[in-house]
């Protein structure tokens, strides 16, 4: 039996589909249920149920967008960077592994040599380093917090989509926004990235922190280009100047842009769509809401 965290929120949604598709118990805990803020109430429930595995997917992402987690930095605060150490103690203390649903977002342009960061590459958007967002600087403390840890996994996810139309999907927002920014970035196919991070604790790869992105890197007119080609969406898409006019007319906080380098969990055998088919099958099977 797996224990899930965060189950009603966009991730969460997908663990549960996964799990309910390949026939796996799972517990989808509710903080109305079993307040698993609290250390002591999570590590009880855990010696109760003795779940095989945990997956922790519950966060603070802000809605619409990260913009909104600088106005609720202190629910970010607690989500991103408190509650992974919450957990950890919980799960040390009742022998049971885990996995933790983190960001690439702590990562901003790319490396000197242009590749993408890798696993070992310090965090460039935090608050230890520079003007990042409040979110990003969460994550990347949520990241600390469980440095040396044992028995877990972080799987970093970024900018998630699939074939759904929905409020999270990136390729929802492209077609929504009335003006994008053109960047380059790695991405997340949603199911992809659950079926991967989950097939870590499966195939019992080694614990330790893995970039959980399509291999590749796009671009927003890439995207675009691909959205318009697919019919989905023909409207015109309109692009900001620069960064500076979209910090100015429309952010209040500085956006992670960047490109990860998912070779590490490659190597493990668990393989992922290149990032431009993936986007096309999306939307060759795009479903309205």
């Amino acid at each position: 039996m797996i224990y899930l965290l965060g189950g009603s929120g966009y991730v969460g949604q997908a663990y549960q589909s996964l799990l309910t598709k390949k026939g796996i118990p799972f517990r989808n805990l509710r903080r109305a249920e079993t307040d698993y803020c609290d250390p002591i109430v999570l590590r009880d429930a855990l010696r109760r149920d003795k779940p095989e595995f945990l997956i922790n997917s519950a966060g603070y992402t802000g809605k619409p967008n990260v913009d909104a987690c600088e106005v609720h930095k202190a629910e970010c605060l607690f989500g991103n960077g408190v509650l992974p150490g919450i957990v950890a103690q919980a799960c040390a203390e009742a022998g049971v592994p885990w996995g933790h649903v983190s960001s690439g977002c702590i990562y901003n342009g790319s490396r000197p040599d242009g590749k993408g960061f890798t696993e070992e590459d310090t965090p460039n958007f935090s608050f230890r380093t520079n003007h990042c967002s409040f979110y990003s600087g969460t994550k990347a403390l949520g990241e600390e917090v469980l440095a040396g840890q044992s028995g877990v996994y972080l799987w970093r996810l970024r900018i998630p989509f699939d074939e759904v139309d929905n409020p999270r999907n990136y390729l929802t927002k492209l077609m929504r926004y009335p003006r994008l920014l053109e960047a380059t970035n790695s991405i997340s196919q949603l199911h992809e990235f659950t079926a991967a991070t989950f097939a870590c604790w499966e195939r019992r790869v080694p614990f330790g922190t893995y970039n959980v992105t399509n291999p590749g890197e796009v671009t927003t007119h890439e995207v675009v280009d691909l959205i318009k080609k697919s019919g989905v969406c023909p409207k015109e898409f309109v692009f900001f100047k620069d960064e500076d006019e979209f910090m100015q007319l429309a952010a209040k906080t500085p956006r992670s842009n960047c490109v990860v380098d998912s070779s590490k969990l490659a190597a493990t055998g668990i393989k992922m769509t290149e990032v431009h088919e993936a986007v096309a099958q999306a939307l060759r099977n795009w479903k309205k809401a």
